[in-house]
This record gives structure tokens, C-alpha cells and sequence, in this order.
């Protein structure tokens, strides 16, 4: 057995130091399970080599895990291993084209796990000098819409993200934008809404927190910018019309013509069409200054190139600070995160590091509906949610087996009354119909019918909690909640049902068209607080010019997007962070134009 070991790792040694593997030469397919399904590949072998991989259509996410599929095939077969790294981002969907990949090296006779031990070729990283009138830091929808407008204004720009795709948070957000004051707002028969009455919308859902200034530019700010957008090519889904949502009195919030991926694909084509010079898979490692004014960057590629860029102007569209435990306080560590991994406050410690004055940095966006699929990580059911709610008969407990507020409400008072329960979890049921229903809308959140299948196999042993059984009482029992109570429960909704009035909580009557079946199977999901943006950041002028600590503009250095806090207090209601990054990019392209002599 010894004998055996000593001879297998030293298989393993030589083939680390680069002997070639032998093959049966031939093609081989596999798949493994990626982030919207099943990732398959089609490996091509000599008798002592990859010679190619495809990888087939596929429902990863466009721009993310796209990004993987792009990039991995080339990088395992250039170096004949695969040891070589995941795309930083895209894990889910790098390890299932690795998976697969190994699947076919087995296939073929190899050695996949020796494969793994190959070293990958690195190369010296060269030095590089780059001039530019604006640079961009951060390749969301706030720094692409701001490339877009400055290179319209008539600048040179480079736009410099860290992560191999762009997109940011706005590639995996709800996919929803504010419209108000828009020409298409009007056009769809919304004639009576206003900055005015969006301001109170927003005061009153930010708890009266917001920066009054930031909200001023937003409010009335977003209408032209909607206008603009929609000028330069982007599209809204005007079939679908707006979607319901609580935290607005006027009908406002819309989706984008295919969700969030499909609008920062087209976005990123206007940006290559714009002239933008752009570097992904490079991080801005500081801010140069040279006399109290912020004159560039310094930076490095993914391949170890070195950039200096000098710029009139820097304009940093960097995102939250979701991802950076070190920054997170209050009801943000108590919380699961379900945000991007790019969103480690980059923006703001750069920002600090010349003297930037920061706000708010306690808050930020906790919706009440997700599940955690690892230890303090989460996915959304909001969309899942809203057919539930508007479409079935699902209904929202607590431990007790009893409703705590409308299914419908705002997620900000769902969110309330979630953080006030046991570990902070609420619990939909949910008869048969109601979870087919719920589980057409999980795609969006990147939750798979194979995902769905395992968490309903766990029975409830492990997070995520879903669990399926034929009574209401068996079911709830699984979880530890009152069976007794959720079956007066349940009984009591179907009374209001057909009453036609929610005596309880007052749900709308037009999304309680369905009563909870008499008939099994039933299911119960947690629902869970989790988070992605954060609210607080730097604060700017009206240019979005960065200030300090003594309230004087730092030169040179402007901010966009989520980066710079205020304008919707503590919370930020759907479609309102999108709203915010496209019109802060325009605001701050513009800002930081006039100011390039």
C-alpha cells in the first residue's frame, strides 16, 4: 500500500513539472450543474493533449458567469491544466466547466486530479503609462452610464473595473428601474406623479434620514435621465408595464427589456461604441495627488501589469461595502449578504485616504425575503415572493403558525417585524399550486430546480429550510412551528378569501383571488433578512465633487452610484438603487466635464 502511495505521488510530481499525460485521442462530453443549470462541454483530445473545449449553450449569467465560460476553456488548454484560477466572481460557474472538463480528462484516460497539480505559466508583469481627460473606477451601471455621457461631452475616457466582467450589483439586481418624470411614464398614462410626491415617497420610506440634497438631484434628476437613456438605445419593457410595489404612491418602477443581465450587456455595447477605453480584470491600488488635487491612479492587471494613469479628473463608481466585514455594523452583521463579492468598499477607503468625508456608513438596503444557501451567504425569493402573494394563496408565518403583517406590504415594514422574531426568520406556506407558482420566480435569484430538489430532500435538517409534506400540521412540525395555530391560520385566510377583506392585516383583495387548498402536498420556506447595497458613503457637492471633512471639494475627484450615500436614508425602495446609479453617472460625468479645462 505504501509502495503504491509512494509511486502515485510521484506520478503526481511529474506530472506537476510538466510531462504530458497520456490520452485516448478522441472527443468526450460532460456536464456539471452551474449557477442557471446544467454546464456542458465538449473536450477534444490527441493522444498528449487538450486540444479544445467548447463549452455549450447555457443559462449562466450573461455578462458573469458568461465571463467563465468565455475565458476558462482557452486558460485550461494554454496550460494544460486545471490548476488554473476560477474567474474571480463567477466560482459557480468556473467550477462546473472544471467539473466537466475533469469529467472528460477521466474519460479519456487521464489523470484529472494530477492535471490539477500542473503549474500554470506566469508571466512578467510589464509596466504601463496611460493619459486619459476622465477616468472612471468601477464598471457598474453608475461608471458605464458616466463613460457614456463623458465620452458624449466629447472626452477621452478609460474605464477601469477590477472584476474580468463589468456589470457590478446592477447585473444581478431585481431588474427594475424608476421612471418618474419621464416622458414614458407619461406615455403609460401616469399623469398626476411628481419629484415632489416622489420626495415624500422616499422620506418616508428612508425614515427621514435622506440627504435632502442628494434627494433634490435624484428626484428631479432621473425623469431626463430615463429620457436620455432611452434616446441612446437602452429599452424598457413597456408590455409587461410596472410592477406593484408598496413603497410607491404613483406607478413608477418598470423592468428593463430582459431583467438586469440582458440591460448591462446592451449598456456595455453602448460603452464600447462611445470610444471608452476599457481595462477589466485591473484594480486601482491608490489615488495619486500632487498638490491637494487627485491627478490619477496606480494599478494592476489580473496578468501583473503595472498602470500609472494620469487623469484631469477621476470619477470613482466603485459600489458598496457589503463585502467588507471589516467595515460592517449594526443590523448589516446581523444580516445574511447576497450582493456581489466586487463590493469590498474599494471606493471608500481610497476616498478616506485623501481625506474624504464618509456618511450613513451604518446603513443599508435589508430586504426580508431571502434563504441561506451557505453560512451567512444568501439568495432572493423576492420575485418568487410577489407570485406567491399576487398570483397564489401563500401565506407569511411566524413561528407561532400565525400571519404577522400583509403578505403585500412594503418590504421595509416586513422587515421590521422579521428582525423582531426568533433568529430574525419568518416562514411563507405554501399549497402545490402556490409553489409552482413560487418556484417560476426563482429563477431570477439564481435558485435552480436542482437546488430545489436538494433543500426539499434536506427536510429541513439544514439551511436552507424548505420542506414538504401532505398535511399543514406535518409540514409545520417539521420546523418546530405551531401546527395547531397555522391550521386556524390557514383556515382563517381562506374565510377572508371568500369574504373578499383580509380582517387581519388588510392584504389587497386583488391578491387574494386563491384560497389554500384542502389538498396536499404543502410546503414552508424560510425567509430570512439579507442584504446587498449599503446606503452610507462619501459625501459630494451637487457636482459630485468629493468633499472633505471640512466640507471643501477635493480636486480632481468626483463619485456616483452607491459610493456616495444619502439620497435614500435607510432604505431604498425597488428600482430606486438603479434610478440612483444612472443618474448619479450623469450627474457626475457632467460634474467632472466641467471642471476639465
Amino acid at each position: 500500500m505504501r509502495k503504491f502511495a509512494l509511486l502515485a505521488l510521484a506520478s503526481a510530481v511529474t506530472l506537476a513539472w510538466g510531462t504530458a499525460q497520456a490520452y485516448t485521442p478522441g472527443i468526450y462530453k460532460a456536464s456539471a450543474p452551474g449557477m442557471g443549470g446544467p454546464v456542458e462541454v465538449t473536450v477534444e483530445f490527441s493522444k498528449d493533449a487538450i486540444t479544445s473545449i467548447t463549452v455549450s449553450p447555457n443559462k449562466e449569467t450573461p455578462g458573469i458567469g458568461s465571463t467563465a465560460v468565455e475565458q476558462l476553456p482557452d486558460a485550461i488548454t494554454k496550460n494544460q491544466s486545471l490548476g488554473v484560477d476560477s474567474i474571480s466572481g463567477a466560482t459557480r460557474t468556473s467550477s462546473a466547466i472544471k467539473a466537466a472538463v475533469a469529467d472528460c480528462v477521466k474519460q479519456a484516460g487521464g489523470d484529472p486530479d494530477a492535471l490539477a497539480l500542473v503549474p500554470i505559466k506566469k508571466t512578467a508583469g510589464s509596466k504601463k503609462s496611460l493619459e486619459t481627460d476622465l477616468l472612471i473606477v468601477g464598471a457598474g451601471g453608475a461608471g458605464q452610464v458616466a463613460s457614456i455621457r463623458a465620452s458624449q461631452l466629447g472626452k477621452r475616457v478609460i474605464l477601469v473595473e477590477k472584476m474580468p466582467f463589468v456589470g457590478g450589483a446592477a447585473a444581478i439586481n431585481g431588474g427594475t428601474v424608476v421612471i418618474q418624470g419621464s416622458k414614458l411614464q407619461r406615455e403609460l398614462g401616469v399623469l398626476d406623479d411628481s419629484p415632489e410626491i416622489m420626495r415624500q415617497d422616499l422620506l418616508k420610506n428612508g425614515h427621514q434620514k435622506n440627504d435632502l440634497g442628494k434627494l433634490s438631484l435624484y428626484v428631479n434628476g432621473i425623469g431626463p435621465t430615463i429620457d436620455w437613456l432611452l434616446d441612446t438605445g437602452l429599452k424598457i419593457d413597456t408590455k409587461a408595464g410596472f410592477t406593484n410595489e408598496a413603497e410607491y404612491s404613483k406607478p413608477r418602477c418598470i423592468r428593463w427589456v430582459g431583467g438586469a443581465p440582458a440591460n448591462m450587456k446592451l449598456m456595455f455595447d453602448l460603452v464600447k461604441q462611445s470610444g471608452t477605453q476599457v481595462f477589466t480584470g485591473t484594480r486601482v491600488e491608490k489615488l495619486l495627488e500632487e498638490h491637494g488635487r487627485v491627478v490619477g491612479v496606480e494599478a494592476e492587471g489580473t496578468d501583473g501589469t503595472k498602470y500609472t494613469i494620469r487623469s484631469r479628473a477621476v470619477l470613482l463608481a466603485t459600489g458598496g461595502f457589503g463585502y467588507a466585514k471589516d467595515l460592517l455594523t449594526g443590523n448589516l452583521k446581523q444580516s445574511l449578504y447576497y450582493g456581489p463579492v466586487s463590493s469590498t468598499g474599494d471606493g471608500h477607503k481610497m476616498a478616506k485616504a485623501v481625506g474624504a468625508k464618509l456618511q450613513m456608513m451604518d446603513l443599508g438596503k435589508i430586504y426580508p425575503n431571502g434563504v441561506e444557501v451557505a453560512p451567512g451567504i444568501a439568495k432572493s425569493t423576492i420575485w418568487a415572493n410577489k407570485n406567491a402573494f399576487e398570483k397564489g394563496s401563500g401565506i407569511l408565518i411566524a413561528k407561532t403558525g400565525k400571519r404577522v403583517i400583509s403578505e403585500t406590504a412594503s418590504n421595509n415594514a416586513i422587515k421590521n417585524v422579521e428582525l423582531k422574531q426568533p433568529k430574525s426568520m419568518l416562514y411563507i406556506l405554501m399549497d402545490q399550486p402556490t409553489f409552482e407558482l413560487f418556484k417560476k420566480g426563482l429563477n431570477i435569484g439564481g435558485i435552480t430546480e436542482g437546488e430545489i430538489s436538494t433543500w426539499i430532500a434536506q427536510d429541513g435538517k439544514k439551511s436552507p429550510l424548505l420542506v414538504k409534506a401532505e398535511t399543514i400540521e406535518a409540514a409545520a412540525e417539521k420546523l418546530g412551528i405551531n401546527a395547531k395555530n397555522l391550521v386556524v391560520e390557514a383556515a382563517a385566510y381562506n374565510g377572508f378569501v371568500k369574504a373578499g377583506k383580509d380582517a387581519a392585516f388588510d392584504r389587497p383583495t386583488k391578491f387574494m383571488t386563491k384560497t389554500i387548498s384542502a389538498e396536499g402536498p404543502f410546503y414552508i420556506i424560510e425567509q430570512q433578512p439579507r442584504f446587498a447595497t449599503t446606503m452610507g458613503g462619501v459625501v459630494t457637492n451637487d457636482d459630485f465633487n468629493v468633499l472633505d471633512d471640512n466640507g471643501n471639494k477635493i480636486e480632481g475627484l468626483f463619485a456616483a452610484g452607491e459610493l456616495v450615500g444619502g439620497a435614500m436614508g435607510d432604505d431604498s425602495p425597488p428600482g430606486g438603487n438603479m434610478g440612483w446609479a444612472v443618474t448619479s453617472g450623469r450627474l457626475a460625468a457632467e460634474g467632472a466635464v466641467k471642471t476639465i479645462k
